[in-house]
């Protein structure tokens, strides 16, 4: 509801798209210009997610202002002051090029009182967190497998009470940044190794945790409280890999190298036929997870499915990619939402929901 009344989509209105750049000091009117470009090349080269969104919405009839942000939180305040926007849709993912600061955009726009699309401060900063977002699961009864975090300069200890393999990650890394078929060890001399890699590498904290033997599935959530909805399932598939555990993870380049995706036969496909009581499963952790992380309007996780029909929560993206061919947004349209209404749909549920 929106004051008293229900909120259909139906009105022209005023929306921000506000998301990180690299370009310094840029107005709107040069944003809008480089959007202009790139999408009239995109036949050629994909354009930013961003683009993508503010097209969509110029399309489903909104006036939208275009704003880039970098390093200067004021000159956003300053911009939206001004134009007065009815929502902001918050497209960025990272502030000062750091994933880690994501949460300080969102927290402006609240602060400000501004009604924003996506997840707020907090489901940003615990999701980001992966050992916390897995106790906090646990605790609401959601599988999630054995982990151990290791602090800047903190080695393994001698006895290792985790069941090898391990899969070894940054503690808040994102889009499978730090993943590789390294990140795989098998014993506590390969596990020392890797952490120090983390550490050293990514300047954050690492984790290890029991790797889960079976489907790599993606899971987008749409909506909010009743309406809350979990689009069809994506599935990642090893066509030509090895058996070994090292050859079946969602490395950094199984997902985003086209030329290593081809030569491994690695696809993402709609999720192959599973059991009645495996898709009930899946479907109590996702919307366990969703309400337990203070997630809203869309979010996507990633889970493993074992042999025995068991669902194990991997982690929590609360701000996915929402370019059109990818994994949400082809699950939204599985599910009957061409791109345009897939985000007009996240629109409405920011502008439906109370706060």
């Amino acid at each position: 509801m929106v004051g008293d009344r229900p909120w259909f989509g139906t009105e022209r209105m005023r929306i921000a798209v506000v998301y990180d750049t690299p370009y310094v000091d840029w107005s709107p009117e040069q944003h809008a210009a480089q959007m202009a470009k790139d999408l009239a090349n995109a036949r050629k080269v994909e354009p930013e997610m961003e683009w993508q969104v503010a097209k969509a919405l110029q399309t489903n009839g909104h006036d939208v202002l275009v704003l880039g942000v970098h390093d200067d939180l004021r000159d956003m305040s300053v911009r939206l002051a001004e134009w007065k926007p009815d929502l902001v849709f918050n497209a960025s993912e990272a502030y000062l090029d750091n994933s880690e600061l994501d949460y300080l955009i969102p927290a402006l726009l609240e602060s400000e009182g501004y009604r924003y699309t996506g997840a707020p401060p907090i489901a940003l900063l615990v999701t980001r967190n992966k050992a916390m977002s897995k106790k906090v699961l646990a605790y609401h009864g959601v599988k999630v497998p054995g982990s151990r975090t290791y602090r800047v300069g903190e080695s393994p200890a001698e006895e290792i009470t985790l069941r090898f393999p391990l899969i070894v990650k940054p503690m808040a890394g994102d889009a499978s940044e730090g993943i590789s078929q390294a990140s795989i060890v098998h014993d506590r001399s390969q596990l020392v190794d890797r952490v120090a890699f983390v550490h050293e590498r990514f300047a954050q904290p690492a984790m290890a945790e029991e790797y889960i033997e079976g489907r790599e599935l993606y899971a987008t959530m749409l909506g909010n409280g009743d309406r809350a909805q979990l689009l069809p399932i994506v599935e990642m598939i090893f066509e030509a890999a090895g058996s070994r555990p090292e050859d079946r993870i969602a490395t950094q380049s199984a997902k985003w190298d086209l030329g290593y995706r081809k030569r491994r036969g690695i696809k993402n496909v709609f999720a192959r036929r599973m059991s009645k009581v495996a898709s009930e499963r899946l479907a109590r952790t996702c919307y366990a997870a969703y309400r337990a992380l203070w997630l809203r309007d869309y979010a996507r996780f990633d889970v493993r499915l074992d042999k025995d029909g068991e669902i194990w929560f991997i982690e929590a993206n609360a701000n996915p990619f929402l370019s059109y061919g990818h994994d949400s947004a082809e699950a939204a349209h599985k599910a009957g939402l061409v791109y345009n209404a897939f985000i007009q749909r996240i629109v409405d549920e920011a502008m439906a929901r109370d706060a």
